[in-house]
C-alpha cells in the first residue's frame, strides 16, 4: 500500500526548507520519488528522493524525528 504525500513545504530535520512539487514514479521499477526543490537562498535545482525514505521517521541524538516535517502549503 503506498503511503499518500501532500504537496507543499517541509522542513527537513536538519532545519531547511524545502517545497515538495510532486511524486513521481520511475520507468524501470514502478518505485515513487519525491520531486522536492529547496528554499532556502544557496538552494538550487530539482532533487528527488524516494518516497518511502521522505516519510520515514529516523533517529537524531537519541530522539525519534521525521526526516521532513509538513508545514503547509
Amino acid at each position: 500500500m503506498q503511503r499518500v504525500l501532500q504537496k507543499g513545504r517541509y522542513r527537513h530535520f536538519k532545519g531547511n526548507v524545502y517545497e515538495v512539487v510532486d511524486v513521481a514514479r520511475c520507468s524501470e521499477t514502478d518505485a515513487p520519488y519525491v520531486i522536492y526543490k529547496p528554499l532556502y537562498e544557496e538552494g538550487e535545482g530539482l532533487w528527488i528522493r524516494p518516497l518511502e525514505m521522505f516519510l520515514e521517521t529516523i533517529e537524531r541524538d537519541g530522539v525519534k524525528v521525521e526526516r521532513f516535517c509538513y508545514l503547509g502549503d
